[in-house]
């Protein structure tokens, strides 16, 4: 990637708007509802870099090129990071298309390449994202401490959160009825299973646009992978990072993985994968192809 994505938390943030104009109150619309504290710079306050201190962020947003010039020098001055509108030249970052769910919050940029793009993917991804989303995040991270406290083992809790992402907690959520969704969170915390793990096969040889939703939708929640050493790099770079990558891993030890409750994702190449399932399903380990190719 050419730009790196980044959030800045805005509760007791200050952000600096320079300039007049549609531009500019099309950036202050950015901040409406907000935690931020918005301040408007015009004139010749905006090429002070007093104006700018304890400022976060800065936009710049005027029809005069000396003037946004030198307006954002000034917040440069003020080791403030800076937007200039329209002029890529002069920004320090450029501003993404946002989804706003709340807790939810989603960027898309294209490095000030076409920012129409940016625009009509924000529209297809706001159809896809339901409006309930943020409070689905606000119930899990009002119930973080409890989690933690409840399940200390880092796979038991990721295993447990995978699961009530998609229970009647998220649902009672995502209806509005936050009470109701941490009562249900807190059933299923107390009240849990262990969970079984399982072995999922996928074809990775590659290229990754080859490949079943279904086995993405396993690259992006395994809690391992075991890879064959010929995996081609697309295929992996659909899994979880913090997801453990090992090679060469006997089927005893995929069976140990999935005796502590972990989802393998068990990437192939070649042929030898056959043997090694059914030595797993002797064993009673789960396992599940996604699909494999001829």
């Amino acid at each position: 990637m050419d730009a790196f994505p980044a959030f800045f938390p805005l509760a007791g943030r200050s952000v600096a708007i320079a300039g007049e104009g549609e531009a500019a109150e099309a950036k202050a619309r950015l901040f409406e509802g907000s935690p931020a504290t918005v301040l408007r710079l015009t004139g010749a306050d905006a090429l002070d870099p007093r104006a700018y201190a304890g400022v976060t962020l800065a936009f710049v947003a005027g029809a005069d090129d000396r003037w946004a010039e030198a307006a954002a020098e000034a917040a440069r001055a003020a080791n403030v990071p800076v937007n200039v509108v329209d002029r890529p030249a002069l920004c320090d970052f450029t501003t993404p298309a946002v989804i706003d769910r709340g807790e939810v919050v989603a960027a898309i940029g294209t490095g000030g390449a076409s920012p129409m793009l940016a625009t009509m993917l924000r529209h297809d991804i706001e159809a896809r994202v339901p409006e309930g989303t943020g409070r689905i995040a606000a119930l899990f991270r009002s119930m973080q401490d409890e989690v933690r406290g409840a399940l200390p083992d880092t796979n038991a809790r990721r295993r447990f959160l995978r699961a009530a992402l998609a229970g009647p907690a998220a649902e009672a959520a995502m209806e509005g009825d936050m009470d109701g969704a941490r009562e249900r969170l807190r059933a299923a915390l107390f009240d849990s299973p262990t969970l079984a793990g399982r072995v999922q096969y996928v074809d990775a040889r590659g290229p990754a646009d080859l490949l079943t939703l279904r086995a993405v939708r396993a690259l992006a929640a395994a809690d391992v992978l075991v890879c064959d050493a010929e995996a081609h790099p697309d295929v992996l770079s659909l899994a979880r990072r913090d997801a453990e990558r090992f090679e060469g891993r006997t089927h005893g030890e995929l069976a140990g993985f999935a005796a502590e409750g972990l989802t393998v994702a068990r990437l192939i190449t070649g042929s030898s994968w056959r043997t090694e399932q059914a030595a797993l399903q002797a064993a009673g380990v789960t396992t599940e192809i996604l699909p494999i190719a001829s």
